[in-house]
């Protein structure tokens, strides 16, 4: 047994370890979902002054759901959702086509040519790429429909999937560029910690103490590693002065952050959730596959099935879970 920890993986046990953790925490930076991340060698808060929204912003963010699962063979629908803000006025949603993939047994390699993705067809296949990969086409026809000096709003990071090569995502942040276009990608929950304790909490405690309760501010926090792919930074932001959390925002390593970030403050002072740029946060709403979605999905699909003459004992013994009916016992 490992010096120090307790023998038996208890309640009070794991208590007492992440209040370590979440207390004490240490200096060494690590993101445990990318490792081409260079982190700053020191974490240095600098004040945020909000300036002026671009002209023209899009929002892009995802969504998924499991409709039906036999286990072997599951149905899921995912979608990805736009909305376009000119001048200060919504003048665009658009919640996503509903897209049906059937996983399992080999028919995810199906879906995968279906969706048209740049991704090794030996690859493995999962609703997360399929999902994701909608959002990338998504942001695609954003970035091509955008004015000049406009903004792209992405939902999570601005590294795709590994299965996604990074060329295709040089070509897009080449045309972004070329069209005067900026990309961002603002994380609602990240995974960067410090120490092992999550660094965004620690930054947003120091800087209350340090700056205020009030003040808006941001810290560069890595780059991407030159040898793959696209040059990035990430940055940690707190956008407005009522924000209860900062976020990670990753955008194009040749811009300038605070003129970038000053311009995504002007778009995040929603009162529903201050310090979230409402225009992603409106995306979120439309992307979500509720209950009902997956209801209607499965509807559309029984029809099918119907028509197949596909018998409703079936579908019945294919698809019932039988734990959750143990469970309501």
């Amino acid at each position: 047994m490992t010096e120090g920890l307790h023998p038996d993986p208890t309640i009070e046990a794991t208590a007492s370890r992440l209040a370590t953790l979440l207390t004490q925490g240490g200096e060494t930076l690590y993101d445990p979902t990318a490792s081409e991340l260079v982190f700053e060698e020191s974490l240095v808060l600098q004040t945020l002054a909000r300036t002026e929204a671009p002209g023209d912003v899009w929002a892009v963010d995802g969504g998924q759901a499991l409709v039906a699962d036999a286990r072997c063979l599951q149905v899921y629908v995912t979608r990805a959702a736009r909305v376009r803000w000119r001048d200060g006025e919504r003048v665009m949603e658009d919640d996503g086509a509903l897209r049906a993939h059937l996983l399992g047994l080999g028919e995810e390699r199906q879906a995968l040519a279906r969706s048209g993705a740049p991704v090794d067809p030996n690859s493995t296949v999962d609703v997360n790429l399929l999902r994701e990969w909608g959002e990338w086409e998504a942001i695609a026809r954003c970035v091509s429909e955008c004015e000049p000096g406009g903004i792209v709003l992405v939902d999570g990071d601005l590294q795709p999937d590994w299965r996604i090569p990074s060329a295709w995502l040089d070509g897009l942040l080449a045309a972004a560029a070329d069209r005067q276009v900026t990309l961002v990608g603002v994380t609602k929950h990240s995974s960067l910690s410090r120490g092992g304790a999550p660094l965004l909490g620690l930054l947003e405690r120091q800087a209350e103490a340090s700056l205020g309760v009030r003040a808006c501010w941001w810290v560069p926090v890595a780059l991407t590693r030159p040898d793959v792919g696209p040059g990035l930074q990430v940055v940690v932001a707190r956008l407005d002065p009522d924000a209860r959390f900062a976020f990670r925002i990753d955008l194009p390593a040749n811009l300038s952050a605070p003129a970038v970030l000053g311009a995504l403050s002007a778009l995040s002072d929603d009162a529903a959730f201050p310090g979230y740029p409402y225009p992603l946060s409106v995306a979120d709403r439309l992307a979500a596959c509720s209950g009902w979605v997956r209801d209607e999905v499965w509807d559309q699909i029984q029809g099918g099935l119907d028509q197949a003459g596909v018998a409703l004992d079936v579908r019945d013994r294919a698809f019932t879970d039988r734990h959750r009916l143990m469970e309501r016992r």
